[in-house]
């Protein structure tokens, strides 16, 4: 079963992500901010990422600077999840290839969680 890790400071909104990632078979936990994501992944090990950008204590952007210098978790695949779509050109440089503009639509995420989980085989 693969692992997903949802980083996300709005709880109501990662909850409704487990529930559609848990009713398709996922395994899913949740951190809250940057920090406890860090944490989290070395500790658990998620097959794949779903990464808020805007957060309180550390950012995504700052997460996946940090992500980049730990050879062991930089590998995991990362799809942003963010309200801003305009952001999108600094997802390219920092080497995310997939994100979901929020509200997320259900068939989306699935087919996006699937394509990425296939990548990384």
């Amino acid at each position: 079963m693969d692992k997903i890790l949802i980083i996300d400071d709005e709880p109501d909104f990662a909850q409704l992500l487990r529930k559609r990632l848990e009713k398709n078979g996922y395994q899913v936990s949740i951190a809250v901010n940057g920090n406890e994501g860090l944490v989290k992944i070395k500790n658990e090990k998620p097959d794949l990422i779903l990464l808020d950008i805007l957060m309180p204590e550390k950012d995504g952007y700052t997460m996946l600077q940090e992500m980049k210098g730990d050879e062991l978790i930089s590998k995991t695949p990362v799809i942003i999840i963010t309200a801003r779509p305009y952001m999108q050109d600094l997802f390219g440089v920092e080497g995310i290839h997939d994100y979901l503009i929020k509200p997320v639509d259900d068939d989306d995420l699935l087919l996006r969680v699937k394509l990425a989980l296939k990548r990384k085989l």
